[in-house]
């Protein structure tokens, strides 16, 4: 570990990396998380502990080092936060920052589970509580997603997407609103930072029962006409909180009323003015979709435009086959007596790991089974992730789990009958104490019941073990030539288990990010191009326990506001464009349960449809402020109105704007309808402002809308407009 982590270092200072040196690295971190299991090795693990601290502090790095959730972190190391809330969190020294190193903005997904997703309104809560109480620094973890290529999601069980729910998804595009409603965050408290780094603590005043501001000021009073007790309005900012996770509250703050959602922080850079609250969220929402990009073009008729996308969305219908063999195929194999443990032999270079031996069975152990109406069954204490079971060569039946029980019923003919176990990995373990014992495949007895002369101990037979796929050690996903025997594939030749496919592909056009979408197979792995693409698995989530609305209020857990209930976890995968080439791509599919290659598409992913809903409620956008102090230090709030404002991806324009109203709309994005109150110039003045361009803002005013639609009453305009590709006004020569 220490020449490990000596190396790092040495190679960020020869780059010139540190922050000393002009770099952009500020910090470093050691161990991780490692107080969560320290107590799992009593006196070693502290002694661990100082050990690590003392090696890393003795590199020289030049910038400070941190552990997370290290409460006894030495002196000279900075115990830091993780979680979804850390605004309670002290560090074990006055002399230490307030540090936030991890903020989960999402959860992991499982196989077979539902999707994670924290609303962005509690996220900005958590962060705004966190500066509120005297936070110094926050990260995001994660702030862009990523994709668990090859073999390298962990769990065990976790996807190949490492989406997270986060600001930016594992294809490079923005998360709307979560993006957008940070992005505002951060401006508020950027306006609050003359105030921030001013003042030494924050000056703690109840407000209510469950509502609360802090102040931060200058230590030197100021005098004058624009001053108070906290200082004047240029050196004053101030945290408004309503932790009630039910009501809103009205309080008065330095001789002013404010209203505040349930759990939510208003900012007040200058003590006076709401610029931003935590909970009132008019960002716009953005519906990503994996399609393939066809303009709308009045010139090409709808069974032309299908035909397109048909030729287009899918891969060659030119598919090749290879078998996989069951059990040895290689003369790399051998016998030993006993189960062994599955990662010792396969140094987890495959998923697979092969159990082969023969069971014989009498003519008296048949007879046994018919009068006694029992079958013979595999039994093992205890299994991990995945277990199929072969009996002369057909699948059997399989198992799914971590560390799970196995009581597989089988059929033997008479006479010796081969048996086949396959141990599967599906991620290792990537968290907690003794990882090194975890291991994988089986653990306790494994033993055949149900034989006349009772139960056979499968731990004391001979076994013949073979590690890996014999397609996977030929390459045979390579673009190189290998000795795979393809043949052509017919319709009639699926579905098909362990089974190779490949077939070539065109990339698609643009630039957009690329999608296999894999939802018409079963389980297995994927290339492109020789680049592993990483594990899929079609398992479907449970039907229940998604929510329809995801309520803010109050603390979250990744089981709260879930999606996706009853389809597949995952069908689209990402394809980085930089593996592809214009054309012949080589897609290799190795498949374990059966599924239909032809069905397989390459589509590209992009935000067609944004939404926003911003009402006269709504404050002023945030980057209007940062422009608004006058030089007496106030801000001035003259002319400023709330403002919608649209955009679509790079590349993307505003083709058409689906509804608009201006009054008192319903629903939500792709759900919106008319209220009672509705302007009629509504989607003439939307459409103007915006059909062409790329982005556009609307004033949320009466005059922009020709006149007040209903007295008395808060205005709202909910808006839903189409993006499409800027090149397609060339489609049409098509």
């Amino acid at each position: 570990m220490q020449r490990f982590v000596k190396k790092i270092v040495d190679l960020m200072r020869e780059e010139m990396l540190f922050s000393w040196q002009g770099g952009p690295i500020i910090m470093l971190q050691i161990e991780n998380e490692y107080g969560n299991m320290e107590s799992s090795y009593g006196q070693q693990g502290k002694d661990y502990v100082k050990w690590a601290a003392s090696m890393a502090l003795g590199l020289g790095a030049g910038v400070p080092w941190v552990m997370c959730k290290q409460t006894d972190a030495p002196e000279n190391i900075i115990d830091a936060c993780n979680g979804y809330y850390c605004d309670g969190y002290k560090p074990n020294s006055y002399n230490k920052p307030t540090l936030w190193t991890e903020n989960w903005d999402g959860w992991y997904t499982t196989w077979g589970g539902r999707l994670p997703h924290r609303p962005v309104e509690d996220l900005a809560f958590a962060v705004a509580r966190f500066f509120q109480r005297g936070g110094s620094f926050m990260n995001y973890y994660m702030y862009f997603g990523g994709t668990n290529f090859g073999r390298t999601s962990g769990g065990p069980f976790y996807i190949t997407s490492y989406d997270y729910d986060a600001p930016i998804d594992e294809y490079g595009l923005l998360s709307e609103p979560k993006w957008g409603h940070l992005k505002d965050l951060h401006a508020a408290i950027k306006l609050c930072e003359p105030a921030l780094v001013a003042a030494d603590s924050a000056q703690y005043i109840k407000l209510g029962q469950n509502q609360e501001a802090h102040v931060y000021r200058a230590n030197v009073l100021s005098e004058g006409p624009n001053s108070n007790r906290y200082g004047s309005q240029s050196n004053c900012s101030a945290f408004l909180a309503n932790i009630d996770e039910h009501k809103a509250a009205s309080v008065t703050f330095l001789g002013q009323s404010y209203t505040l959602p349930p759990w939510s922080v208003s900012i007040l850079p200058d003590c006076r003015n709401t610029v931003f609250n935590t909970a009132k969220v008019s960002s716009q929402t953005s519906i990503k979709t994996v399609e393939f990009s066809l303009p709308l073009s009045p010139n090409i008729s709808v069974p032309q435009q299908s035909m397109i996308e048909s030729k287009l969305s899918s891969t060659s219908k030119s598919w090749m086959t290879v078998k996989e063999p069951i059990g040895v195929w290689s003369e790399n194999n051998f016998t030993v007596q006993g189960i062994l443990e599955h990662l010792n032999v396969t140094k987890d270079y495959s998923d697979y790991l092969w159990h082969i031996t023969k069971i014989y069975v009498s003519d008296d152990d048949i007879s046994f089974w018919k009068t006694n109406e029992v079958r013979p069954t595999v039994t093992i204490d205890s299994m991990r992730d995945v277990l199929r079971v072969f009996i002369n060569g057909q699948l059997t039946g399989s198992v799914i789990g971590h560390w799970v029980k196995v009581v597989q019923p089988v059929e033997f003919q008479s006479g010796y009958n081969d048996l086949i176990l396959l141990s599967q990995t599906v991620g290792l373990q990537n968290y907690g104490a003794f990882l090194e014992k975890d291991g994988a495949g089986f653990r306790g007895q494994v033993k055949l019941t149900g034989f006349k002369n009772g139960d056979i101990d499968l731990s004391k037979i001979l076994w013949t073990y073979q590690v890996g796929l014999k397609g996977e050690f030929q390459q045979i996903y390579g673009i190189e030539e290998n000795e795979a025997e393809w043949t052509d594939l017919t319709r009639d030749g699926i579905p098909s288990t362990f089974t190779w496919y490949k077939t070539y592909f065109d990339a698609p056009d643009g630039i957009d990010p690329v999608a296999l979408d894999l939802g018409s197979m079963g389980k297995g792995q994927a290339w492109v191009n020789g680049h592993h693409i990483g594990r899929y698995w079609t398992v479907v989530a449970p039907k229940g326990g998604c929510q329809d609305t995801c309520d803010y209020r109050g603390a979250y857990n990744s089981d709260k506001c879930t999606t996706n209930c009853g389809n597949p976890t995952q069908t689209w995968y990402h394809v980085p464009r930089s593996w592809l080439q214009a054309s012949n791509n080589l897609l290799v599919i190795f498949e374990e349960t059966g599924g239909n290659p032809f069905e397989i598409s390459v589509k590209l992913r992009s935000t067609r449809i944004v939404c926003e809903q911003v009402s006269e409620s709504h404050y002023p956008p945030v980057r209007k402020w940062s422009n608004s102090y006058s030089v007496d230090g106030k801000l001035s709030i003259n002319k400023m109105a709330p403002e919608m404002h649209l955009h679509c991806q790079d590349g993307y324009i505003i083709s058409s704007i689906e509804f608009a109203s201006y009054g008192t709309p319903q629903g939500r994005c792709q759900k919106f309808s008319r209220g009672n109150c509705h302007a009629p110039m509504s989607l003439s003045v939307v459409s103007e402002a915006c059909q062409g361009k790329s982005s556009c803002s609307i004033g949320i005013t009466n005059a922009v809308f020709g006149g007040d639609p209903c007295r008395g009453i808060v205005k709202t305009l909910a808006v839903e407009a189409r993006c499409i590709p800027s090149s397609s006004t060339g489609f049409s020569q098509i």
